[in-house]
C-alpha cells in the first residue's frame, strides 16, 4: 500500500511558486491499480518520485507498506563511472538478490554485447534506457510505477521482450501510471485520478476521470 496523508509540495520557478499537491489524502492499495490524468507540467512525476521516496513532500505523511519500484525508465541509481556488470551486481546486491542473475537477465535483455562491460556515461540515451529498464524487470515489485506509459527504443528485440515481460509482470502487480493521455491508462488501469491546481480529484472509474479532464483541459 502506498498512503498520502495530507500531503502537500510545492516548487518556486523564480517567479510565483508551482503547488504540485495541496493537503492530497489518498490511497493506493495492493490488487487496486490507479492512474493519474495531468497535463504537462502539473507535476506528474513529482508525484511518481514522492511515492517512490525519491523526493520528499514539504508537508504531510507518505506511508509505504510493501515493495515499490523505482519509476520506470529512472537512471538515478545507475553510477555512469561503472560498467552495466557492475552496477547490476550492485543493485542486486542493493534488493538482496543473486548478482549472477540479476547480470545475466540485464545482459540476455540489453544485447548491448562489449558495452555491458564499458562505463555506462558512455551509453548513448536508448543503450541507458534499455538498461534502466532491463534493471526494473529484473527486480520483483509489489508496485510498479510507470510514468507516461512504456520507453520504447529503436530496438525492435528489446521492445518485444522487455513489452512481453513488463504484460506478464504487470498481470500480478499493482500499477500507478500517470500520462496527460488517458488513451495510456487505458493499458493498465480502471480508476483514475485527474490533478488540476494541486488538487487530486479521484474517481471509481477511469471514464469519469476521463469526461473531467476533457472538459478542463
Amino acid at each position: 500500500m502506498i498512503e498520502f496523508n495530507t500531503v502537500s509540495k510545492s516548487f518556486w520557478t523564480g517567479r510565483r511558486r508551482k503547488v504540485i499537491l495541496e493537503k492530497a489524502s489518498f490511497r493506493v492499495e495492493l490488487g487496486q491499480s490507479m492512474g493519474i490524468l495531468a497535463p504537462n507540467g502539473a507535476g506528474k512525476t513529482t508525484i511518481i518520485n514522492m511515492m517512490a521516496g525519491l523526493e520528499k513532500p514539504d508537508e504531510g505523511e507518505i506511508r509505504r507498506t510493501c515493495r515499490i519500484s523505482f519509476p520506470l525508465g529512472f537512471m538515478g541509481g545507475v553510477i555512469n563511472r561503472l560498467s552495466a556488470t557492475e552496477n547490476s551486481r550492485f543493485i542486486a546486491k542493493l534488493y538482496g538478490l543473486d548478482p549472477d542473475y540479476v547480470e545475466a537477465f540485464c545482459r540476455w535483455l540489453c544485447h548491448l554485447d562489449e558495452y555491458f562491460d564499458m562505463p555506462v556515461g558512455t551509453y548513448s540515451a536508448g543503450m541507458r534506457s534499455r538498461l534502466s529498464f532491463a534493471l526494473l524487470l529484473a527486480l520483483e515489485f509489489d508496485i510498479y510505477l510507470i510514468d507516461e506509459g512504456m520507453p520504447a527504443t529503436t530496438d525492435v528485440e528489446f521492445n518485444r521482450k522487455a513489452g512481453d515481460l513488463l504484460r506478464e509482470r504487470l498481470e500480478r502487480s499493482t500499477v500507478v501510471v500517470v500520462s496527460h493521455q488517458a488513451q495510456t491508462l487505458e493499458k493498465f488501469c480502471r480508476t483514475a485520478a485527474v490533478l488540476k491546481d494541486g488538487q487530486l480529484y479521484m474517481f471509481d472509474t477511469l471514464e469519469e476521470a476521463k469526461r473531467l479532464y476533457d472538459y478542463e483541459t
